[in-house]
């Protein structure tokens, strides 16, 4: 897990603390497990701060944003990926960096003011059973269709909607120049495509890549070396005029952004997915691990 215990996040803690007073802050969240870690994470963080936090988790992801854009919920970590597309209809292809500074831009306008990102990016990705992949010499998705198209014999598990969306299956073949037979592939749900790759029922699979369940299964993820799938950098949105009367706001944010990626978010989805820990304690382990709390 990253570890980012420096004295620059020590140095904006102090500050914070003696900043924040008793301001009211509604966090949001939506309803799915990396979402009520990382709502419960900043609810009990502002809490420390001295905020006066009230936390509203467990929303489907368009109430959510409209509760926003209306004032109900100030402040709630968004995908750049879903904001692009789902609610600035952008179909645009654009890399991670072009992503971000492109829904700053557009949810700017909505009085929405996107912070830092992580390095979080829970975007499609193809992974491998770590022993097979290395075996095969599989890093990365250019490896996965050099293998394909010398005839290695490999199964794909897909959800459904990937298979069939305009901008899924049959694109990423054409991406990296490969061809994989209907024969070959198995479409299932979402959550069944974890046990059948780790139970070696197909060598492949489609899976989110802050899952919890790809380090307990020992997953290697491959590398999209050629950037196809969407940036979904997870990050804290804040009204504006919510960081307007809580001038630290933005650099306590922040900090806790810089400490999230991947690996972290994996671990956390973990406990809560695989482990059946408790939500909060996982949150707050994680907060005073890194003295956040």
């Amino acid at each position: 897990m990253k570890r980012l215990i420096t004295t620059l996040s020590g140095l904006a803690l102090a500050s914070a603390m003696t900043t924040a007073g008793a301001a009211e802050i509604t966090v949001g969240g939506k309803n799915f497990t990396e979402q009520q870690i990382i709502s419960n994470m900043t609810t009990q963080y502002l809490e420390g701060l001295g905020y006066d936090v009230e936390n509203r988790s467990g929303m489907g992801s368009a109430v959510l944003r409209q509760a926003q854009e209306n004032g109900q919920i100030d402040l709630y970590w968004e995908y750049t990926g879903t904001s692009l597309i789902n609610y600035n209809d952008v179909t645009e292809r654009l890399g991670p960096e072009e992503t971000y500074e492109r829904v700053k831009e557009l949810d700017a306008e909505k009085g929405l003011v996107w912070l830092e990102p992580s390095e979080a990016n829970n975007t499609y990705a193809l992974a491998m059973r770590e022993d097979d992949a290395e075996e095969r010499g599989i890093a990365s998705l250019s490896d996965l269709a050099q293998a394909v198209n010398d005839g290695e014999e490999l199964t794909f598990a897909l959800n459904a909607e990937f298979y069939a969306r305009e901008d899924g299956w049959r694109p990423l073949q054409q991406a990296y120049d490969f061809r994989v037979s209907r024969g070959d592939v198995k479409r299932m749900d979402s959550g069944l495509v974890y046990p059948a790759l780790r139970d070696g029922d197909v060598e492949v699979g489609l899976v989110f890549a802050t899952d919890g369940r790809i380090p307990a299964f020992d997953f290697r993820v491959l590398e999209d070396d050629k950037g196809y799938f969407p940036a979904y950098a997870l990050t804290p949105v804040v009204r504006q005029e919510t960081l307007e009367a809580n001038t630290d706001l933005a650099e306590q944010m922040n900090a806790l952004s810089t400490l999230l990626d991947d690996e972290t978010m994996a671990e956390l989805n973990a406990r809560v997915d695989v482990e059946r820990e408790n939500i909060e304690d996982v949150a707050q382990s994680f907060l005073e691990e890194n003295e956040l709390l």
